[in-house]
C-alpha cells in the first residue's frame, strides 16, 4: 500500500490514535473505581485483580495472531471490529451482575483492546512516509499519556457523580463513533492472501505458552514460586515454547517469522522494550506504595503527585519522533533508555519523608525520557520490517511490550510484599489502606528504594542491547559518505 498522502493521513493518525487512547483510559479508569467496584458488587480483592489481569492476559495473547492475520486479511476490517468488540464488551461491563462476570466480559474488551493495539502502528507505518513515520509515532504515543492523565481523574468524577458502572458506559458511544469513522477515513485495504493460511498449530502453541507464563506472573506470590503448580505450568510453558519455536521455523506459513530476528535492529529492538518495559512500568505502583504506604499519603495526594510521570511527555514523545526522523533512531532511543535509568537511580535514594522535588524532579526526567525513547523504537521496528510483515512484527512488539509490564508488576509486588502481608500491600495499591505501622513503613521505603535499584539493572540491559542499533547506524552512515557523488 502507497503512504496516504494529503490531509488523509492525518486522518487516518487521527483514528487510531484514537483507539489508543480509549484503550489506555479505559485501563487507568478501571483502576481508580476497583474500590467502588468491589463494594457495589459485593465481590473481592482477588476477583478485581482478576479484572485487571484479564484483560491484560487476552489482550497480550492475542497481539501475535492478530497481527497475523491482519497480514493475510487486511488491517482495516480488524481494527474496526476492534472498536465494535471494545464497545460490546465495555457495555456488558457496565451491566455486568457479578465479579465473574465482569472478568468475562473484561476479557472481551481484551480482544477489542488486543485489535486497537496490534494494528494502528501498521495502519500508520502504511499511512505514512518513512521521513514522516517517527513524528506520526510520536503523536500517536501521545494517546498513551492522556489516557494516563484523564483516565484517573475522569474515573474519580464518574464513580462520585453517576456510579461506578458509568466508567464502562462512557466509552461506549466513542468507540462506535470511532468505528463508523474510521470505515470513511482509513483506507481500503487490497487482498493480502488468496485463501487464510493461518498457522493454527503455532497458534495453539503460543497461547498456551503464553497465557501459563502472565499466569505464573500472576499467582506465583499467591500460590509460592516453588509450589508443584508454579512447576508445573513452568514446565508446559518451556515444551510449548520449544514446540513452536520447532514449528515456526518448519511450517512455510508460520505465526511468527523467526527470520525477522536476522534482522540485527529488530533483535536488538525486541530486547530493549522488554527490559525497558520491565524497569519504566512499575514506577507507578513502587511510587504508589511509597506515598501511600510509607508516607500515609491520600489516593489524591499520590495522583497528583504521580502527575509529573506523565504531563512532560506531551511534549518530548513528537519531539523524540521527529527527531529520529531527522538524525537516525539510535541516539534518541539510546539517551532516551540512559535517561530512563538515571531517574530510576535517583528514585533509588528516595527519601523518608514527603519531597517534592524528589519526587518531581526524577519522574519529569522519566517523563521526557520515555518521550524520546518510545517513538523511535517503534518506528525503527516497523521500517526494518519487511510490508507483508508488519502487522507480524507489531503484534510481537507490543507482545514482548505486555511481557516487560507484567514481569514488572509481578516484581513491585514482590519487593512491596517483603514489607507488607499481601492483602495490605494489595490493598495500599488500590488506595483501601492509607497508612501503615511505622515499622511496616520504613521497610515498605527500603523495598521500594531497592526495587528501583534492580529496575536500574533492567535499563542498563536494555542500553546494552541498544549497542548494535548504534554501531549499525554509524556504519551506515560512514558507508553513505564514501560512496562518491554522481556527476
Amino acid at each position: 500500500m502507497k503512504p496516504v498522502s494529503g490531509r488523509a493521513k492525518w486522518s487516518v493518525l487521527g483514528v487510531t490514535t484514537f483507539g489508543a487512547f480509549i484503550a489506555n483510559a479505559d485501563a487507568t479508569i478501571v483502576v481508580v473505581a476497583l474500590p467502588a467496584i468491589m463494594t457495589g458488587l459485593q465481590s473481592n480483592i482477588a476477583t478485581m485483580l482478576w479484572t485487571l489481569t484479564g484483560y491484560m492476559l487476552v489482550s497480550t495473547v492475542l497481539l501475535l495472531p492478530l497481527g497475523r492475520l491482519s497480514d493475510l486479511v487486511g488491517r482495516k476490517r480488524l481494527f474496526l471490529w476492534g472498536f465494535v468488540l471494545f464497545a460490546l464488551g465495555s457495555a456488558l461491563c457496565g451491566a455486568t451482575p457479578s465479579g465473574p462476570d465482569l472478568i468475562v466480559f473484561r476479557c472481551l474488551q481484551g480482544l477489542g483492546g488486543a485489535a486497537l493495539s496490534a494494528l494502528g502502528t501498521p495502519i500508520i507505518t502504511e499511512a505514512f512516509p518513512a521521513s514522516e513515520l517517527g513524528l506520526a509515532l510520536g503523536i500517536n504515543s501521545l494517546a498513551w499519556v492522556l489516557g494516563s492523565l484523564v483516565g484517573p481523574v475522569a474515573g474519580g468524577i464518574l464513580v462520585a457523580t453517576l456510579g461506578w458502572r458509568s466508567i464502562f458506559y462512557v466509552t461506549v458511544p466513542f468507540s462506535v463513533g470511532a468505528a463508523a469513522l474510521g470505515w470513511f477515513v482509513l483506507p481500503h485495504a487490497q487482498k493480502r492472501a488468496a485463501k487464510l493460511e493461518m498457522d493454527w498449530p503455532g497458534l495453539g502453541l503460543f497461547t498456551v505458552a503464553l497465557t501459563l507464563l502472565l499466569v505464573i506472573f500472576t499467582e506465583g506470590l499467591a500460590w509460592g514460586w516453588l509450589s508443584s503448580r508454579i512447576l508445573a505450568l513452568a514446565l508446559v510453558v518451556v515444551v510449548s515454547t520449544a514446540l513452536f519455536i520447532r514449528r515456526e521455523l518448519t511450517t512455510q506459513e508460520p505465526l511468527f517469522d523467526l527470520r525477522l530476528f536476522g534482522i540485527k535492529a529488530f533483535g536488538a529492538a525486541q530486547t530493549i522494550v522488554t527490559f525497558a518495559s520491565i524497569g519504566f512500568f512499575a514506577t507507578t505502583f513502587l511510587l504508589t506504595f511509597y506515598l501511600q504506604g510509607g508516607l500515609a499519603q491520600s489516593p489524591l495526594a499520590t495522583g497528583l503527585l504521580l502527575i509529573p510521570l506523565s504531563a512532560p511527555q506531551l511534549l518530548s514523545s513528537p519531539m523524540g519522533g521527529r527527531l529520529a526522523d531527522r538524525i537516525g533512531a539510535a541516539w534518541p532511543i539510546w539517551g532516551g533508555v540512559a535517561g530512563l535509568g538515571i531517574g530510576a537511580l535517583w528514585l533509588s535514594r528516595l527519601p523518608d519523608r514527603l519531597s517534592l522535588w524528589a519526587i518531581a524532579l526524577p519522574l519529569a526526567l522519566m517523563a521526557v525520557a520515555n518521550g524520546f525513547y518510545w517513538p523511535p523504537l517503534s518506528s525503527l521496528v516497523m521500517k526494518v520490517s519487511p510490508r507483508e510483515r508488519l502487522g507480524m512484527a507489531s503484534g510481537l512488539f507490543y507482545t514482548f511490550r505486555n511481557i516487560g509490564f507484567s514481569l514488572s508488576l509481578t516484581l513491585a509486588l514482590v519487593f512491596a510484599e517483603t514489607s507488607l502481608p499481601p492483602a495490605e500491600a494489595v490493598g495500599v495499591f488500590l488506595g483501601l489502606h492509607t497508612g501503615t505501622s511505622a515499622v511496616m513503613a520504613d521497610a515498605l521505603i527500603h523495598a521500594v528504594r531497592m526495587a528501583f535499584r534492580w529496575f536500574t539493572l533492567a535499563f542498563l540491559i536494555a542500553l546494552v542491547a541498544g549497542i548494535p542499533i548504534l554501531l549499525a547506524q554509524r556504519s551506515g552512515r560512514r558507508t553513505h559518505a564514501a560512496e562518491p557523488s554522481e556527476g
